[in-house]
């Protein structure tokens, strides 16, 4: 029967993995946590099958599993590396067939919503404690999804959001940070409510605002032509319009209430902004993008080494 251990090095070693969602996320954790001793077999499932197969031609996992059940067999450990909207079925799958032992963590964008779902399936389940799940948040990625690119050093120096919930373990919390320490994050604890309301403004609205650009541009008649000319900034800007449509779409409704508060500051922003274009007030806008410019010079070393 696998089992997690502690070692002296103050890592900690989990001998059978099952990784849920073979993509860029659970791929690059697998690699790091591999090049560090922290798991041993790692098994890979995605619905995706052709996603598992390449996961596994690329020694990310080590086994393609058929079918979750056969992941989660005596697995100690069990990461969630799928889109925040398929965790809660998945979730219910897991706690049918998980060992009671397992510890089980994800690494979805909204906490609320994930540690709802683990309520519902895990303390359903008899044989399975929610003192075993450590909701997590990696805050790290690339522009574009798959496995195949997936980077062992791709949490080196990024911070890991961690957000127990009130029924979680100490020891199994402890594991989980190991990992991502192991993985070269710095560790934050702080609440699922205060996760999700920081996120949906520094991240979540962010992506919004991105596809909304390129789309609405995309739309427009002359649209491609506009394209053609975009420079730097633009790329700059939507360069994250290039991420998983799906992904997106349930971070956003998954978070909805959090976010909407933030797209009602911001529309409150634009309409500010617009009366001052259609009046020519330059004083206005010069305030709004002196305020922002500030605001961007005093973290640029933070955006920096993001």
């Amino acid at each position: 029967m696998a089992s997690a251990s502690a070692q002296s090095t103050g890592t900690v070693r989990f001998e059978r993995m099952a990784l849920l969602g073979v993509g860029l996320i659970g791929g690059s954790a697998a690699l790091a946590w591999k090049r560090t001793a922290c798991v041993g077999t790692i098994v890979g499932y995605d619905l995706d099958a052709g996603a598992t197969r390449k996961a596994q031609e690329l020694g990310v996992v080590d086994v393609a599993a058929s079918s979750v059940a056969r992941a989660v067999d005596d697995a100690d450990l069990i990461v969630l590396a799928v889109p925040v909207g398929a965790i809660p079925a998945l979730l219910a799958e897991v706690a049918s067939h998980a060992a009671p032992f397992a510890v089980i963590t994800d690494v979805g964008s909204t906490k609320g919503s994930v540690i709802d779902a683990a309520r519902a399936a895990l303390t359903a389940n008899s044989s399975f404690s929610l003192r075993r799940f450590v909701p997590g948040h990696p805050i790290a990625g690339r522009e574009l999804p798959g496995v195949e690119r997936a980077l062992a050093d791709l949490f080196r120096d990024k911070l890991f959001i961690a957000t127990p919930h009130e029924a979680t373990h100490p020891d199994a919390l402890a594991r989980v940070e190991a990992l991502w320490q192991a993985a070269g994050s710095r560790v934050v604890l702080m609440t699922a409510a205060e996760h999700d309301r920081i996120f949906a403004a520094v991240s979540h609205l962010p992506h919004l605002l991105a596809f909304t650009l390129v789309a609405a541009i995309a739309q427009e008649p002359d649209g491609a032509r506009k394209l053609e000319f975009a420079g730097g900034g633009f790329r700059d800007f939507t360069r994250i319009a290039a991420a998983s449509p799906v992904m997106w779409r349930d971070i956003a409704v998954a978070n909805r209430v959090a976010l909407s508060v933030e797209l009602k500051s911001y529309r409150a922003m634009l309409d500010q902004l617009q009366a001052a274009v259609d009046a020519g007030d330059a004083a206005a806008l010069e305030r709004v993008f002196d305020l922002a410019s500030r605001a961007r010079r005093a973290r640029a070393s933070h955006f920096d080494e993001a």
